[in-house]
């Protein structure tokens, strides 16, 4: 077992994340001691249930004596929920978060500090799209990248908070890297947020189209199309969230894509096979960079038990 990085934890909002992180911290000796609170009741009354540690009645309960804070709730509520910790939280301890969108997560995290603990957001890009707490798994976080995007202008004692943070995601398995926070939120618009956009669009479309029958899309659906429907299960008051909360970057990437969906489109209108042809097999190339970079299986279907047919053409 691990030396823990920190003597207590106090994990805020049990979901998938949440619940992850507590099992994570208890399989590979990352924390001493886990602190859960929930504003759900039966989140709470589950979670104890679910062994996932010590169950606080309140949140400022949770935090008091804690080294550190991981708020893991959606985006658009990490204001309220800091605000309501930082008062109670001990000097030095480090308060940060899970949340995919970092400029207004950073934001509202500085904005809740009070000079006496140190605030440094964090994304972990690992997930499902389960939720709740009996969706998580210790395993979640190993091999994925955990970003970090410490506040600038900060002192040496900041530094070394942030190195210790750095040190509990790796003892969880992540890969833990620095970034700034809008830079963050500009990759992860192309990389996440639009193609949860993008399959949230094609389902819905699926089943408006007055030319199929619902019964039909379930019962013909080939994988890319199941592919679609199970990003879009993903819990929609998160997502909702992280675009309100990340509008801009995601606009700008809506717009390039849009631009570039009308390109394929006059393509196949006017049968233009050599630009299908070229758009195609860029793609394949980023798909094994990919792959290359140990982001992704180059299994069969994705490493499916039961390798679906070719689609028809």
């Amino acid at each position: 077992m691990n030396d823990p990085v920190f003597s207590r934890i106090a994990i805020i909002g049990v979901g998938l994340i949440g619940s992850s992180i507590a099992r994570a911290s208890a399989e590979y000796g990352a924390a001493g001691e886990v602190i859960l609170y929930d504003a759900s009741p039966e989140v709470r009354d589950l979670s104890a249930k679910l062994g996932l540690g010590t169950i606080a009645p309140t949140l400022e309960a949770a935090v008091s004596d804690a080294d550190c804070v991981i708020v893991c709730v959606p985006v658009g509520a990490i204001g309220a929920v800091a605000a309501g910790a930082v008062p109670a939280m001990k000097y030095g301890a480090i308060l940060t978060d899970v949340g995919s969108v970092k400029s207004e997560a950073a934001r509202a995290l500085h904005d809740a500090g009070d000079g006496r603990i140190h605030v440094i957001p964090g994304h972990p890009i690992a997930g499902t799209e389960q939720s709740g707490p009996e969706a998580g798994f210790p395993t979640l976080f190993r091999g994925a990248w955990h970003i970090l995007t410490p506040l600038s202008g900060q002192d040496e004692a900041y530094q070394a908070a942030t190195d210790q943070l750095a040190a509990f995601w790796t003892l969880l398995g992540a890969k833990v890297e620095a970034m700034d926070a809008g830079r963050h939120d500009r990759v992860l618009a192309i990389t996440s947020h639009l193609p949860h956009l993008i399959a949230f669009n094609i389902v819905t479309t699926a089943f408006d189209l007055e030319s199929v029958e619902q019964g039909e899309v379930v019962k013909y659906s080939a994988g890319g199309f199941r592919d679609f429907t199970r990003i879009a299960a993903s819990d929609p008051v998160m997502w909702r969230d992280v675009f309100l909360n990340n509008k801009e970057a995601v606009l700008e990437c809506l717009g390039r894509f849009s631009e570039d969906l009308a390109v394929l489109q006059r393509a196949i209108r006017w049968g233009d096979g050599d630009t299908l042809i070229r758009e195609f097999t860029r793609a394949r190339t980023i798909r094994k960079a990919i792959i290359d970079a140990g982001q992704d299986s180059s299994a069969v279907n994705f490493g499916r038990n039961s390798p679906e047919p070719e689609e028809d053409a």
